[in-house]
C-alpha cells in the first residue's frame, strides 16, 4: 500500500470511488439480473396461422450462440402474446432444454418454410431434460405455456415472420 502524504487524499479517493462504483455496477447488474439481458434482444412482429385464425405476437430475436443459450433463462413471467424466436440460421438438428427457466412453454420447432413440424407443450420448469426437435429445423419459438393448446397451435400450422420469406434452406 502506498502512503499518502497527510492531505493529499487525491490518489486515496479516486481509487476507493473507483472501487465502489465497480463494486455498485456489480452488485446493480447481479441483482437486475436476467432481465437487463432481455432489453438487448430486438423485438419483431410475428404472426401464427392456424385454422382458429392469425395471432400476432412481438418476439424477442436470438441470432447468436450466446442468446441462444440464454433464451428465457431467470424469466419468472412470458406475458401473452410475447415469446423468444431462435434463428438459427439454417435448418439444423436442435434441441433445447429448460436450465434455470422457472416458467413453463410451448416450443414450437419450424420448418425453413414457416411450417410448424412439432410443438413441445408445457415444459417442465428448469428440468435439464433435452427437448430434441424432431427433424432439423430453422427456428424455435417459446410462447407460455397453455399457448399452443389455446389458440390451436399444432404441426402444419403457419408462422410468418421475415426470416422464413427469405427461402433460407
Amino acid at each position: 500500500m502506498r502512503r499518502v502524504p497527510a492531505g493529499d487524499l487525491r490518489g486515496a479517493v479516486t481509487r476507493r470511488q473507483a472501487f465502489a462504483c465497480a463494486l455498485v455496477t456489480l452488485l446493480l447488474a447481479l441483482s437486475l439480473g436476467h432481465d437487463v439481458y432481455a432489453a438487448v434482444l430486438r423485438r419483431e412482429p410475428l404472426a401464427i396461422v392456424t385454422a382458429n385464425g392469425r395471432f400476432l405476437f412481438m418476439v424477442e430475436v436470438a441470432t447468436t450462440p450466446e442468446e441462444q443459450h440464454h433464451g428465457l433463462m431467470g424469466r419468472t413471467t412470458v406475458p401473452p402474446e410475447t415469446g423468444m424466436l431462435f434463428d438459427f440460421g439454417q435448418p439444423r438438428p436442435v434441441s433445447m432444454w429448460m436450465h434455470d427457466t422457472p416458467v413453463s412453454l410451448d416450443m414450437l420447432f419450424i420448418r425453413s418454410d414457416g411450417t410448424v413440424a412439432a410443438v413441445a407443450a408445457r415444459t417442465v420448469p428448469n428440468s435439464d431434460a433435452i427437448i430434441p426437435a424432431p427433424e432439423p429445423v430453422l427456428a424455435v419459438l417459446e410462447l407460455a405455456a397453455g399457448t399452443a393448446e389455446r389458440l390451436g397451435i399444432g404441426a402444419g400450422a403457419k408462422v410468418e415472420h421475415p426470416m422464413f420469406a427469405r427461402g433460407r434452406r
